[in-house]
């Protein structure tokens, strides 16, 4: 006759079966997850130095012996062909791409102070710039904001067809007095002066509900425009207080900022009674929602047009951080915001806390 054994589970066993439910569980997990994520970052960003350096020192090779004997384009064409018998697993020396490492010696030996910053991003994205950015501080702005938020090259592209420079040293916030220093220069280039929707197929003539419902059928294109670094938390995000109910046009949350961003869709000009409802709505956030090592939520008034100086009277005395913006739905041509910037010193500061 078969006799039956009773096995006696330890306690430990239940917390290696179950970890999810150890205490101190999910702490140690995000802990882990940050060690990966810092080592994949150092690991990316070693490559991409050791790779910038290396196409640092062939462009200026380059531009020397052009210079003391005097070669001409020749003698790119052949170099490249004898660089790719003499290492044919390795891409990257096409005679145009020595070109271009030629171009990006000259470029940046002459700007010392942005030279550090190249080797910190892919060599795709340098180029990008590169091509399409003149201005020293332009320059330094897409450098700097590709390493901190790691935006893609199909982001990066974006930001530049859409005047992020620009639009984001206008942005109208109230970040510097809501904000502690380490987030202010982070939020303040997060949030732009205005956003262009132009993968919206809306007529000129559209109600908030249509617009957002737009914006979520292509949330990919939503993201991509708001900057890359947003993750979607929903639509008519509900807020109880009490016993009434509350709806957050549009909830997202900043990876980077580590931040809940509540938007509000207005298809009309600003008005000063947005803000109130606004900071309501954070402080509900911050209070119900947002995650103890989480940074305080943000609020963005997204709206048709605005008054600069109402805008600016309307955030004087808040004390949530709040940013103000329009949106644009058509292609246009891009406007004229070079004039309007602040002065290059200014511009300099905060970059510089990037």
């Amino acid at each position: 006759m078969a006799t039956s054994r009773k096995t006696t589970r330890h306690p430990a066993a239940a917390a290696v079966t179950e970890p999810g439910a150890a205490k101190g569980y999910p702490a140690l997990l995000a802990e882990v997850k940050a060690r990966i994520q810092s080592a994949q970052y150092a690991a990316l960003r070693a490559v991409n130095q050791e790779l910038a350096g290396l196409y640092w020192d062939i462009g200026r090779l380059i531009v020397e012996r052009q210079k003391s004997e005097g070669w001409g384009r020749g003698v790119v064409v052949q170099l490249s062909t004898d660089l790719r018998v003499a290492f044919p697993g390795v891409a990257g020396f096409s005679a145009q791409n020595l070109w271009y490492m030629r171009q990006f010696f000259q470029e940046y030996s002459a700007a010392p102070k942005l030279q550090p910053l190249v080797g910190e991003i892919g060599w795709a994205h340098n180029l990008l710039i590169l091509s399409r950015c003149k201005d020293v501080q332009e320059r330094e702005f897409y450098l700097r904001m590709t390493r901190k938020f790691g935006w893609s090259k199909n982001v990066l592209v974006h930001q530049i067809d859409n005047q992020s420079f620009e639009k984001s040293l206008l942005g109208q916030t109230n970040f510097d007095k809501t904000l502690t220093p380490a987030l202010r220069a982070q939020a303040r280039l997060a949030v732009k002066d205005e956003y262009a929707f132009d993968f919206l197929e809306l007529g000129a003539q559209h109600s908030e509900r249509e617009l957002e419902r737009a914006l979520i059928a292509r949330i990919e294109d939503f993201l991509r425009a708001m900057g890359g670094m947003f993750a979607f938390m929903g639509s008519q995000y509900r807020l109880a207080v009490e016993d009434k109910e509350y709806f957050i046009d549009l909830l997202l949350f900043h990876r980077r900022l580590r931040a809940l961003v509540a938007i509000e869709l207005k298809i009309g000009e600003f008005e000063p009674e947005f803000v109130g409802k606004m900071q309501f709505y954070l402080a509900a956030l911050d209070a119900q929602v947002r995650q103890e090592d989480e940074n305080p939520s943000i609020g963005i008034i997204l709206c048709k047009e605005k008054t600069r100086t109402i805008v600016e009277y309307a955030l004087r005395d808040t004390r949530k951080p709040i940013g103000v913006a329009t949106y644009e739905i058509t292609k246009t041509l891009p406007k004229k915001l070079k004039n309007q910037l602040p002065s290059p010193e200014a511009i300099a500061r905060l970059l510089e806390r990037l």
